[in-house]
Parts: structure tokens; sequence; C-alpha cells
């Protein structure tokens, strides 16, 4: 059976490491978002690895309710004024080490 302490030390290997304002590696979690944390273009391949290594099946995952921002053009990105990023943060939902942990545990995607 998988660990949580096996998943996060996944997630930790596999993404890159942000740094704060005072050149400092932010921590990961188990409850990090990892919106905040990896790069929108890094976590697609971290996550088919885990895929891979743990065997579970995410087609039933609709990154779209994670990353609501993705599904927009440009020009509306532009047009919806600096409140836009605030507005967007607050409709997606949260995705964590722990789902991904759980969900392994499970053997298959529980969240969405």
């Amino acid at each position: 059976m998988v660990s949580d302490a096996e998943i996060l030390a996944f997630f930790r290997k596999e993404l890159s490491r942000p740094v704060n304002q005072k050149c400092q590696a932010v921590p990961l979690e188990l409850e990090t978002l990892l919106q905040d944390y990896a790069a929108a273009d890094e976590l697609p391949y971290v996550i088919n690895d885990y895929c891979n290594k743990y065997g579970i099946d995410i087609s039933a995952m609709d990154m779209r309710n994670y990353f609501p921002w993705e599904n927009l053009t440009f020009s509306q990105r532009f047009f919806k004024g600096r409140h836009f990023k605030d507005m967007v943060t607050a409709k997606r939902k949260p995705l964590t080490v722990k789902m991904f942990s759980e969900s392994a545990k499970a053997g298959r995607w529980l969240y969405d």
C-alpha cells in the first residue's frame, strides 16, 4: 500500500522547487496547492509520471476544474481587467498532493 510520505517524496523529487522573495526554497507539503506551487506546463508531465508509476487511472480528472484560466484565449484574459486572476482563483478547485495520495491508495482518481 502506498503511503502519504511516499507520494509526497515522489512529488518533491519530480517538481521544480520555487523560491520565495528571500531566495529560500518553498517546501512542498501534503496540503500545498499545486496550482500555486508548480508551473502549469510542468505539472501535466509529473501527473503522467505519477500515473505510470502507481498505475492510477486519471481519465476522470478534468484539469479545467483546477486550471480554469487555461481555457480562455489571450484576449479574454487581457480584457478581464486586473482582478481577473482573483476571480479565476476563486473558481478553481484545490489540487493537492494529498488528493494524489488518497487516489493512489484507492487505485483511481477520487475527485471531480
